[in-house]
């Protein structure tokens, strides 16, 4: 048994980060014969595509993907730390689960994720949920067929739990099976070293470690090869990529390289403003095909709160970046996270805010109440806000986002745009995609080979969360 250690997990070493491949041992491939699996996943695109590499995983060892997790006889859940709502989300889906195992006994739970590289979590499984069969943790994800087959063949009714609170290194290789046939994400980096008051994630996920540009680049040019329309370059911190690497090859080039593989869509997500270069803005300006849509999380427009949460910018620097993101790339849409209700956060401190999110009319935003996180300075620090303030604050924040979600979105109206087609929407009427600018659009026509393609659509409608549009013909 291994237990996350919140202080060992903090720590930043100067040992080279091992580069490892996974090994796939043959012996395993029969575990999973005539079982089925079901993965929940709560959270981040992270943590989606950790979920692709699980199911590719699993069946490698013979699993057969299950919908209904009432018929799974293994389910594992892919958990998130970053909030309490996702917390509360996973402790309530393991409640439902420990009901269907009373009356399937053989039934297999799993949890992995961000959850189970708290200390707190960990040792709450431990003692309250001793009937969940095995936790693993966002650095051993690549044993898992090893832990399956110790959970398997010894037939142990103990909890197998194997949580390593380390730095951290690369594993290549690992099997994936990707959720979509046109869209894909890519790990460029692991990891954040950035230590924000307020997040778990430094030590849930380790330290930042990159990729090494040439197995980023082969992994982006086979997804050419097999049709892939659009890639999205995943990181905690994506900016930070290369920084611990030797040499100088950091994001702006590596977005410039894999531009030049000639993927028609390139995104890349998250960002922290504090290492958003200006070489970036010019590679994004330079190149057709790295999309005009750029994730930036603010959190908050007071200096006085931005310097308690450890964001390392001020909001005069962020709005310097926010207008040359605007002036040097065209029709760019920037999106952004605030946090409301951080510990101390007065009246001024959300005017403050207010006062940015009026000037920035972001084209989304994802919006908060602050959710305190064990093991974070954050969770120390003196919160005397009530929640009906929280709320009331939360309230105002969203209608006046809202309002420019709308207005930008009326102003595509009449306008021609690249729209890259999903698929069928839920009422069968039409078809639904988004937007170069990451908007969803919902499309007059019931053509389902256009599902894959970038088309052109004309956008006849503007709502607050969507658009309505018609196909432009060739």
């Amino acid at each position: 048994m291994n237990l996350p250690d919140y202080k060992h997990a903090k720590s930043r070493g100067k040992e080279q980060v091992k580069k490892e491949s996974y090994i796939y041992n043959d012996s395993y491939s029969t575990l999973g014969l005539n079982k089925t699996y079901h993965v929940k996943t709560y959270g981040c695109q992270m943590n989606e595509h950790d979920s692709e590499n699980i199911k590719a995983m699993l069946e490698q060892l013979g699993f057969t993907e299950e919908d209904n997790y009432l018929k799974a006889d293994l389910v594992l859940l892919n958990t998130c730390s970053i909030r309490e709502n996702a917390h509360n989300k996973a402790f309530g889906m393991l409640g439902r689960l420990k009901h269907l195992k009373e009356t399937k006994p053989d039934l297999l739970v799993g949890v992995c994720g961000c959850m189970a590289q708290e200390e707190g979590v960990a040792k709450e499984l431990v003692t309250k949920f001793k009937w969940v069969n095995f936790v693993f943790g966002t650095h051993n994800l690549d044993q898992l067929p090893v832990i399956l087959s110790r959970v398997l063949e010894e037939k142990t009714k103990e909890l197998e739990i194997e949580v390593l609170s380390e730095e951290g290194n690369l594993i290549e290789n690992i099997p994936v099976k990707r959720a979509n046939k046109f869209r894909a994400f890519v790990n460029i980096i692991y990891g954040c070293d950035k230590f924000c008051t307020y997040c778990i994630v430094p030590y849930t996920r380790g330290k930042e470690r990159s990729r090494a540009k040439e197995d980023i680049l082969t992994e982006v040019e086979s997804l050419v090869k097999e049709g892939y329309q659009e890639v999205t370059l995943l990181g905690q911190n994506v900016n930070a990529y290369g920084k611990d690497l030797p040499g100088s090859y950091y994001m702006e080039n590596l977005l410039e390289d894999v531009a030049k593989t000639g993927i028609p869509r390139v995104y890349f997500m998250t960002s922290h403003p504090w290492d958003f270069t200006d070489n970036m803005v010019n590679v994004i300006a330079k190149f057709p095909n790295i999309m005009p849509s750029i994730h930036l999380p603010v959190q908050s427009g007071s200096n006085r709160i931005l310097k308690l949460m450890g964001r390392r910018y001020t909001k005069e620097d962020y709005l310097t970046l926010f207008y040359k993101i605007k002036e040097k790339i065209p029709r760019v849409t920037i999106s952004t996270d605030i946090i409301v209700g951080f510990p101390g956060e007065t009246d001024e401190d959300f005017e403050n805010t207010v006062d940015l999110v009026n000037e920035c009319k972001f084209d989304n935003a994802f919006t908060f109440i602050f959710s305190k996180r064990e093991g974070t300075p954050a969770a120390k620090m003196v919160d005397n806000i009530s929640l009906d303030i929280k709320n009331q604050r939360l309230y105002r924040l969203n209608k006046i986002v809202n309002n420019y979600f709308l207005e930008n979105n009326k102003k595509l109206e009449g306008q021609t745009v690249s729209v890259l087609v999903e698929g069928i929407r839920a009422n069968k009427l039409g078809l639904y995609g988004y937007t170069d600018t990451k908007k969803l659009i919902n499309i007059d026509s019931l053509d389902k080979d256009l599902i894959g393609k970038i088309i052109s659509v004309e956008v006849t409608k503007a709502k607050t969360w969507s658009l309505d549009g018609k196909k432009v013909r060739d």
